[in-house]
């Protein structure tokens, strides 16, 4: 797979610092029982980089020590990870947000059955990626029978409360374009998400974000296949928005790889561009200092966070009227 680092490394990306540490992202590793084309970590069922059982058990005292108020786990399929749930009841029990983020199909693997009745009880936040309402362009993305189990996974969630109205259940769910294109109008999308997975499935949820896709790892390599790396780098730097810059989720989430390694974002992470302060680099750093303030690690793929609404976790940056 041919990587887009050296295309990206020369930027004119503003510079940015880091504000109060808010979100601890922790990739828990790259084993996923899918391998799906937009992936950025290149997960799949052979990999098998998975974080040691000492670096799990590191981050509840970080969580501790830097007053964080949200735990975001991804991988992979985090829920494959023999720790997930040690590591899940361990945040709670210090009221820390969970997040899982979900790729829905695990639920429906064997020896996963019970995981959503899990999820459900330590009231984890469910991200779950599903990249269309429709059959055919899912399979496309993530292979044949995903849309399937992805529907039969989100009745799962639905059934235990899951996106309901006052369930205390948070299930919202993730849109990445097929292409070298923006992603639509978020509220718009959301509205339409929900019109044809009620009307056609009964299936209810509470957000959509809708993500840009970076020009990195299988879709950066499918990018330079088709030659349109440029070309969207391009449409990424033409529709720069200097506000979106406040909300970026770098100013406030720090990423953790799978070796306890420190990165800006997830992004930077599988870019394998490291934190800019060589000091506050490990996650046994964060134990004794806080990382408030410090420079951000950028390259051309920023503009990526930063092109139209806006793209990070947690979905656009700015809200539009429809």
């Amino acid at each position: 797979m041919k990587s887009t680092i050296e295309l990206l490394e020369e930027t004119d990306f503003p510079t940015i610092k880091r504000r109060e540490l808010k979100v601890l992202q922790v990739n828990m590793g790259y084993l996923c029982n899918m391998s799906c084309v937009h992936c950025h970590v290149a997960a799949s069922p052979y990999r098998t980089e998975m974080m040691s059982r000492d670096l799990v058990e590191l981050i509840p005292e970080i969580l501790q020590a830097q007053n964080i108020d949200t735990l975001d786990l991804t991988g992979g399929a985090p829920e494959m990870h023999e720790d997930f749930k040690y590591l899940v009841k361990a945040a709670r029990a210090l009221g820390v947000k969970v997040i899982d983020r979900c790729n829905l199909t695990i639920l429906m693997v064997e020896d996963y059955e019970d995981m959503a009745q899990f999820l459900a009880d330590n009231k984890v936040e469910i991200v779950a990626s599903l990249p269309c309402y429709s059959l055919e362009n899912v399979d496309k993305q993530r292979g044949k029978g995903a849309f399937d189990d992805s529907i039969l996974g989100l009745h799962k969630l639905n059934a235990l409360g899951y996106g309901k109205s006052g369930s205390g259940l948070i299930l919202n769910l993730v849109y990445n374009p097929q292409g070298a294109t923006l992603p639509p109008n978020q509220q718009q999308l959301e509205a339409d998400y929900k019109r044809e997975l009620k009307a056609h499935f009964d299936i209810e949820f509470n957000q959509l974000f809708a993500l840009t896709n970076m020009p990195i790892q299988r879709f950066g390599a499918v990018l330079l296949a088709k030659k349109q790396f440029h070309p969207y780098m391009d449409l990424l730097k033409a529709n720069y928005v200097a506000s979106n810059l406040t909300e970026v989720m770098c100013r406030s989430t720090i990423s953790v790889n799978w070796l306890g390694e420190l990165f800006d974002c997830d992004f930077n992470q599988q870019l394998e561009i490291p934190v800019p302060n060589k000091s506050r680099r490990h996650l046994r750093d964060l134990l004794t200092q806080n990382p408030a303030g410090d420079d951000i690690a950028i390259a051309d793929h920023c503009y990526g966070c930063t092109a139209g609404q806006g793209s990070s976790c947690g979905g656009t940056l700015e809200e539009s009227v429809i």
